[in-house]
């Protein structure tokens, strides 16, 4: 069985750069380098995706950044709604209070006069 093999970031990317900068067809690096054209087309397709807007505008990265920020605000919100939630929960009960004392005193005023 074959033993993998690991490249460095900066080896995939000078592979690419010779098939996209130098004109180099693919196969023709991949056997110049000693790698099987397949792998060298996934870090090609893997560069593109990097490095290459989607219809947004927008790159992967820029995408992850947003998906993160939009991660955290979702918690901030998730937690004020919780705080909400036991506020009104605790008000609901304070006004409960108040309307129960209120009906007592009222359906006994003439007991209490």
């Amino acid at each position: 069985m074959a033993k993998r093999r690991y490249y460095s970031q900066e080896f995939k990317d000078s592979a690419v750069k010779l098939v996209t900068e130098q004109g180099y067809s693919l196969s023709e690096a991949a056997g110049n380098l000693g790698i099987n054209s397949t792998q060298l087309r996934r870090w090609k397709k893997a560069e593109e995706e990097r490095n290459n807007p989607d219809e947004t505008g927008k790159t992967p990265a820029d995408l992850r950044d947003e998906l993160n920020q939009l991660k955290k605000e979702n918690h901030r919100l998730k937690m004020e709604r919780e705080i909400l939630k036991k506020a009104a929960g605790f008000l609901r009960q304070l006004q409960d209070q108040r309307r129960s004392s209120y009906g007592y005193h009222r359906l006994h005023r003439d007991v209490l006069q």
